[in-house]
């Protein structure tokens, strides 16, 4: 059994009563989990497998493939004040989907992960403004090595990493951008 720290960054269903779940970790970086049982009512981890949440978890190693078997988890981190707001998921689903779009599964990112952290928290308590979205992909950017140490003009990194990777950046980016317009205040 392994032992980690970890941020929940998405989950889908397997089957009616189980969930493939994502984490990011800055020891094994991007990586799958399958909970087994976990939208059963009296299941072990109902409640506890929300987006965004850090958590010390357990899980077996998977002996062929890269799904590994959730056996336990614990809140560090619940993160409650992201849900508040429908801008502040979306941020933290686009810096999510940023971050898959450009790590290898199961590489260390201890560099990464913490730079989400930070985000994640600031989103815990701010709602995100277009300042935050270009310091975010700045500094993703300078840890990939696509900017040299004195930064990149505003948009910049974005255009970077887009470049850099040959993948156009999430969806949820334009999507982040307008809601951040429309509810700034004037």
């Amino acid at each position: 059994m392994e032992k980690a720290e970890a941020i929940l960054i998405g989950r889908s269903r397997f089957s009616e009563t189980t969930l493939i779940v994502q984490w990011c970790c800055p020891e094994m970086g991007l990586f799958r989990t399958i909970a087994k049982g976990a939208l059963r009512p009296k299941s072990p981890f109902a409640g506890l497998l929300d987006l965004f949440v850090s958590a010390e978890i357990r899980f077996g190693r998977a002996k062929n493939g890269d799904l590994h078997t959730l056996t336990e988890t614990r809140w560090m981190n619940p993160r409650l004040g992201v849900r508040q707001s429908y801008g502040r998921v979306l941020a933290g689903t686009y810096l999510v989907k940023l971050i898959a779009m450009v790590v290898e599964p199961h590489a260390p990112i201890p560099g990464i992960h913490d730079l989400l952290t930070k985000a994640l928290d600031y989103l815990n308590d701010h709602s995100p403004s277009i300042a935050f979205v270009e310091r975010f992909e700045l500094r993703l950017a300078e840890d990939l090595g696509l900017v040299g140490e004195f930064g990149a003009a505003r948009g910049e990194s974005a255009l970077a990493i887009e470049e850099n990777f040959h993948r156009r950046l999430p969806v949820q980016r334009r999507q982040l951008l307008e809601w951040i317009k429309t509810h700034s205040p004037s």
